[in-house]
């Protein structure tokens, strides 16, 4: 056996690199020795996050009660109501009925009627609401008028502003219902329609100046009111067959319309309006009802 002198075997493992430990890539250099000199921002921890995620949302709070704060303290339209009033006027309700009222009068197309009518009206007291939606003046029992033979007793008479009915396809500023009720079935009713445009005074309308100024209060008051004052010589009247204008439209009403505009001055008009708003019911379809005419 040959023997291999030390000397050999120890400059053999110089030459190897003199290390037994594997030499290490780049890939197994740590990240952190190929970073910038510049330190990184420390991550927050969990409860930091929170605390600020708490602040935040405090502070959002705050805002929300703060713009609620603003939006009470700016003042509200003036028209606000007026047009909300106006909207329920321009957009029509849906309604099934066939006979429902008001409707568009076209006088063209009117047959020729031969109704008789008599009115026994006489004055009353005045008994005024404000129901919000408009200003209703109840009348004392003991007036009346005949339609072709049928007694209908003067219940109460109310407006509308804008009118209600339209005058071959016309809108006035106002319109008045006296409203009669058949004398022993008061669920069959007649209305008198009478339509007002700007003018003269009206002597009726001074009733408006006992408004009372909220809704739903009543005033009761010895002034004489006298309905007689809407009939005039050689008016003329359009009837159909119709129903309320309101809820819950029930199709039991005769009408009749005025053919002529009577006048209200523009501050009774104006005055009425702002007390019940824009409180006129949309025009319904005639379907196939007649409407008549005479004088």
């Amino acid at each position: 056996m040959k023997i291999i002198p030390l000397s050999l075997v120890l400059s053999f493992l110089a030459a190897c690199g003199g290390s037994s430990e594997p030499a290490k890539s780049a890939e197994d250099v740590p990240l952190a020795s190929k970073a910038s000199e510049t330190p990184e921002p420390p991550t927050p921890s969990a409860e930091e996050d929170k605390d600020k995620a708490d602040a935040a949302d405090e502070k959002g709070d705050d805002s929300a009660k703060d713009e609620a704060k603003k939006d009470d303290a700016e003042p509200k339209s003036a028209d606000a109501d007026a047009e909300h009033a106006a909207t329920s006027y321009i957009f029509a309700e849906t309604s099934e009925g066939q006979s429902q009222s008001p409707i568009n009068i076209v006088s063209s197309r009117a047959v020729t009627g031969k109704h008789k009518i008599k009115f026994h009206y006489q004055t009353s007291k005045e008994h005024v609401d404000n129901l919000g939606h408009t200003v209703k003046v109840t009348y004392d029992s003991g007036s009346s008028l005949e339609y072709d033979g049928t007694t209908y007793d003067l219940v109460q008479f109310h407006f509308h502003t804008p009118s209600e009915h339209l005058l071959d396809g016309v809108t006035y500023p106002m319109e008045m219902h006296l409203v009669h009720a058949e004398h022993g079935h008061p669920e069959k009713l007649l209305v008198l329609g009478v339509l007002f445009k700007e003018g003269d005074q009206s002597a009726l309308l001074d009733v408006i100046a006992d408004v009372p100024a909220h809704a739903g209060e009543h005033l009761d008051k010895d002034e004489k009111v006298d309905v007689s004052s809407v009939l005039k010589k050689g008016e003329g009247y359009f009837h159909y067959q119709g129903s309320l204008t309101t809820p819950p439209y029930s199709e039991t009403v005769t009408w009749l319309v005025l053919d002529q505009p009577h006048q209200a001055s523009a501050e009774q008009i104006e005055a009425m309006n702002r007390i019940e708003g824009n409180n006129a019911r949309h025009i319904q379809a005639p379907h196939a009802r007649l409407v008549d005419h005479w004088r």
